[in-house]
């Protein structure tokens, strides 16, 4: 080999060992990337609550009220969406009777993995209501209960959907 074609081989070699390295990401480059994440763990929660509740989570308001014995949540429509009301409403009796037998699959399922709070709810069910109601637009769940323990893991989980749905923050503890 000529020394001008190892020079060659040897600076192309050099060049691809370079572009292995990687520099450190910058403030802003790390903020973008963790917000497209974030973007996309969210959109993906919003499609896999329209599958579990049939209704469009971007057309929907959810809250999440903690209340000084248990919570509220409301689902309701951003239109006047008659059908999307009678199926939050539906929705919420579904949830209701899943819950009372301490079956929390369905936020697991949207949120894609335990919800906080949901093995104290399921460990003291027999001591938590259920009550689900129409709102306008939509529907309820009100959960209570009179046992302190329960009442803490039922704001635990109200917390958390609170958060993850980004449904701003209802507390009234």
């Amino acid at each position: 080999m000529t020394k001008q074609r190892t020079s060659v081989v040897f600076c192309l070699i050099m060049a691809s060992l370079g572009c292995g390295e990687r520099r450190p990401a910058s403030d802003a480059e790390s903020s973008t990337l963790s917000r497209t994440s974030a973007d996309s763990s969210f959109a993906q929660l919003q499609a896999r609550g329209r599958t579990a509740m049939g209704v469009d989570q971007y057309t929907s308001k959810h809250q999440f009220e903690s209340l000084p014995d248990g919570g509220r949540i409301t689902l309701t429509r951003d239109s006047a969406d008659t059908a999307g009301g009678a199926q939050i409403r539906a929705h919420m009796a579904e949830i209701a009777a899943s819950f009372r037998q301490g079956n929390f699959d369905l936020p697991g399922f949207v949120h894609d993995r335990e919800v906080p709070g949901t093995a104290l709810m399921r460990a003291r069910r027999a001591h938590i209501s259920y009550l689900p109601d129409s709102a306008p637009g939509g529907g309820q769940l009100r959960i209570s209960s009179r046992d302190p323990v329960a009442v803490a893991a039922v704001h635990e989980f109200l917390a958390f959907q609170r958060r993850d749905h980004r449904a701003g923050d209802h507390t009234h503890p």
